[in-house]
This record gives C-alpha cells, sequence and structure tokens, in this order.
C-alpha cells in the first residue's frame, strides 16, 4: 500500500506541475485567498493576536509588513503570526473530505517568500491551489484520533507542497519533502479547547513552517525516505497500511469541493447555526417563550463541538449549543457573540440548557452533515432540516456576500478604501501583477 500511495502521490504532483490553467479553479482560489486574508486582518486587532507579533518581531526581527500588522517580521514570523491571525475567530476556510483546512496551513507558508521575492499574483495563486490539492488528498488518508486537533497535523503538507510549487521544485524532490513532513509529523491536541485556550491558534502555523523547512531540508539532501507517510499514518495515527484510503486521482480539483465559512465557527456548528437563524427570521413565536428545544445532527459535530456553557470565545466557537442558542435570539451569528457580555447572557443560557443534541443515525451512517432543529413553545411548535449552508460546495457565497463579509472583517482595521482596493487586487488584479498586499 505504500507504494501505491507513493505512486498516486507522485502522480498528482506531476499533474498539478503541468495542469493546465482553469479559470474556474482559479476563482475558487482568489475567492479562497481573499477570505483568508479578510480573517487575518480582522484577527490582527485582537490583543493577544497583536502581542504575538510583538513577541516574534523581538525574537527575530524582520521587514516583511501585512495590513494591520503593526511590526515587521521575517517569513517563519509571518507565518506564524499569520495563521494565528487568520483562525481566530473561526471563520475561514475548510475541506470536508480532509476534515480541516488547507487553505490555512497552504498560504502561511508562501507569503511571506512571495512578499520578499515580489513573485507574481499568479505564481501565489497556482501554489496556494497546489498546496491545498496535495494537503487536501493528505488529510483524507491522514485521519487524526480522537482528542487531537486537525490543525498543524497534516496541514504540513499543504505547506510543503504550496512553498514547493513557489520555488520551483521538481516533482520528485516535493515528494521527498512530503516524506520528510511525515517523518516528525506534529501531534495536535484538542485539550486547549476544553480548557478555553488559545494555544490551538498557533497550531497552523507551526504547521506551516515546518512545511517550508521539509522542502529547504529536501533541497538539502534532507529528504524523507519513500514509505514514511504510510509509516506515519500507523505508527503516530494507528492506521495500518491496508486501510489507507486511495487519493484522490488527477483531475479532481478538490478546491472545488471545499467551503468558505459564512459563519464564525466551527463548520459543524454552522447547521444549527442556519437553522436558528431561519427561526429568528421567521419567528413563529418569541424565543423567550421556547420551552422545549433539541437538535439532531450527525456523530462529528458532537465529539468536536460539545462544550456547553463556554466563558470564552474559543470554546463558544467549538459549541453546538452556544452558537444556536445565541441565534436564536439575536439571527446570524458574528463575531460579537463571542464577546464576554453575551457570552454570560442569562437569555442565551436558559436556551443552552434546555437544548437536547441526539446523533442523526442516517447522516452519520452516510458520512453526510446536516441538522434538524426541533423547538416548541406551549402547543405550538416548529421545525426546519438544515443540509446546506452558505459557504458550501453546492452552494458557494457569490461575490456580493464574499465582498460583504471580506470588508466587514477588514474594514474596521485598514478602512474601506485599503479593503476595497485589496478585494480589487485579489478577486480582478491580472496574473503577472506583482504579489503586494500594500493596497
Amino acid at each position: 500500500m505504500a507504494d501505491v500511495l507513493e505512486r498516486d502521490l507522485g502522480t498528482v504532483l506531476e499533474w498539478l506541475a503541468v495542469a493546465p490553467a482553469d479559470p474556474t479553479v482559479e476563482a475558487i482560489a482568489r475567492a479562497l485567498l481573499l477570505d483568508t486574508l479578510g480573517c487575518a486582518i480582522a484577527g490582527a486587532a485582537e490583543p493577544e493576536v497583536a502581542a504575538l507579533a510583538i513577541q516574534l518581531a523581538a525574537a527575530d526581527p524582520g521587514a516583511l509588513r501585512f495590513p494591520g500588522l503593526t511590526v515587521g517580521l521575517t517569513s517563519a514570523g509571518l507565518a506564524q503570526w499569520f495563521a494565528a491571525a487568520a483562525c481566530w475567530h473561526e471563520a475561514c476556510e475548510g475541506l470536508a473530505s480532509a476534515h480541516g483546512r488547507p487553505g490555512l496551513h497552504a498560504l502561511p507558508a508562501i507569503l511571506g517568500p512571495a512578499l520578499t521575492r515580489r513573485t507574481t499574483l499568479g505564481a501565489v495563486l497556482d501554489a496556494l491551489i497546489s498546496g491545498y490539492e496535495v494537503g487536501g488528498r493528505l488529510g483524507a488518508i491522514c485521519r487524526i484520533r480522537p482528542g487531537m486537533h486537525v490543525d498543524g497535523t497534516w496541514g504540513s503538507f499543504a505547506a510543503a507542497a504550496s512553498y514547493a510549487r513557489l520555488i520551483g521544485v521538481d516533482p520528485a524532490t516535493t515528494l521527498a519533502a512530503l516524506n520528510h513532513v511525515a517523518c516528525h509529523m506534529p501531534f495536535s491536541l484538542y485539550h486547549p479547547i476544553t480548557f478555553g485556550s488559545t494555544a490551538r491558534n498557533a497550531y497552523a502555523g507551526h504547521g506551516a513552517t515546518h512545511g517550508v523547512a521539509a522542502v529547504a531540508a529536501s533541497l538539502a539532501g534532507l529528504g524523507g525516505p519513500p514509505g514514511s507517510i504510510a509509516a506515519m499514518t500507523a505508527i503516530a495515527l494507528g492506521t495500518a497500511e491496508a486501510a489507507l484510503p486511495a487519493a484522490a486521482p488527477p483531475g479532481h480539483w478538490l478546491i472545488r469541493d471545499g467551503y468558505l465559512k459564512y459563519y464564525p465557527a466551527v463548520k459543524h456548528v454552522h447547521f444549527g447555526v442556519a437553522a436558528a437563524e431561519a427561526f429568528h427570521a421567521e419567528a413563529p413565536f418569541p424565543a423567550a417563550e421556547i420551552d422545549v428545544l433539541s437538535l439532531d445532527i450527525y456523530a462529528e459535530a458532537r465529539t468536536y463541538c460539545a462544550n456547553r456553557a463556554p466563558n470564552t470565545a474559543i470554546q463558544a466557537q467549538f459549541s453546538l449549543s452556544y452558537g444556536l442558542s445565541w441565534s436564536l435570539l439575536y439571527g446570524r451569528l458574528v463575531p460579537l457573540a463571542y464577546t464576554s457580555a453575551h457570552l454570560s447572557d442569562p437569555k442565551v443560557a436558559r436556551l443552552e440548557r434546555m437544548l437536547a443534541i441526539e446523533t442523526d443515525t442516517a447522516l452519520t451512517a452516510t458520512g453526510a452533515r446536516g441538522c434538524t432543529l426541533h423547538v416548541g413553545a406551549g402547543t405550538r411548535s416548529w421545525s426546519l432540516r438544515i443540509d446546506t449552508v452558505p459557504g458550501d460546495p453546492n452552494r458557494p457565497m457569490t461575490r456580493a456576500e464574499l465582498v460583504a463579509k471580506f470588508t466587514a472583517f477588514a474594514a474596521p482595521v485598514i478602512g474601506t478604501p485599503a479593503s476595497a482596493a485589496i478585494v480589487a487586487y485579489v478577486l480582478d488584479g491580472q496574473r503577472n501583477a506583482v504579489f503586494d498586499l500594500a493596497a
């Protein structure tokens, strides 16, 4: 099986190296790039993220700048900082088949090098796509164990592939770099989230720098040996070679299957939030009168988002009960929901205590995502089934929705004119334009 995996990955890398430009795939990559930049700019305004930049600059001063960043950083420092900023509000992308976020790891790995080398926007988009495609495939193969968090683990493969493409590394050396990544794959715990710790927000940055270092090592002759990925899945993740799924074949663009987040919360939370938002909009009866509340949802959502009565923002971002209850009362879930005033809102707490969450066995058996929300008040009842939410592959955000989200996240930090300039550059800029975010 290890030989088959090596062959399949090599074939994918060779395909990506010569794959013809696809306007629809590039359009998705541009949207992914813009959305992730917006998430990072919004994160820059958070005190902990600003403090992280200062500490990274003190340890290793650099000259690279980013909108909203108040100090200069090196490429490695920028990767660490950008990844933490981008995931701070839990509003960035993901790929369901990989159960994680390839773009969150691929983009930080190339951001600094692209700015330093003054590469083109087209080169950045191509590298982001390559990282996404490789990382997404290995995310589907390298399924994490219960108790682990996905960030910072297989995302290192996305980072390595993205950086290798940016600097023109051949497929064989890139494969050696992927094997090098596997030889000391990071092991990320879900544990901090349970305690409300934001340590998790640094995981993707660690994974990004790990991927870049693996490429450098492989170029110097320190590549990982064949079979390392399969060995890692067996030893670290407990998955025997025979149980590894096949990688998606060349020609299947995983980036088409990815999603952008309409709500700032873990993707599993979105389905219940969408149903609750619909209840709020329809208002069949006042939320204050609700006396029966239940949610049927697939098992994985309950595994990763079971936090009740969250005390911190990151706990609330991973809480099915909190996001749903807040949205029943206030409508669309926004970062404001995670402020201390709302986290201690007694009206939200009442609904959250009432909410019964059950496993939808049919959804779980098929691997599908969705939910059914039941709401009652006396003799009145209301229910809604949700199988898709805005931002899903079959329901992508419109350009207007994408720009509105970016502007809402970025404009308070860098101003409306600068936000509009970045939108125009990323979505409509020429491929041969120098990559520059100083707009």
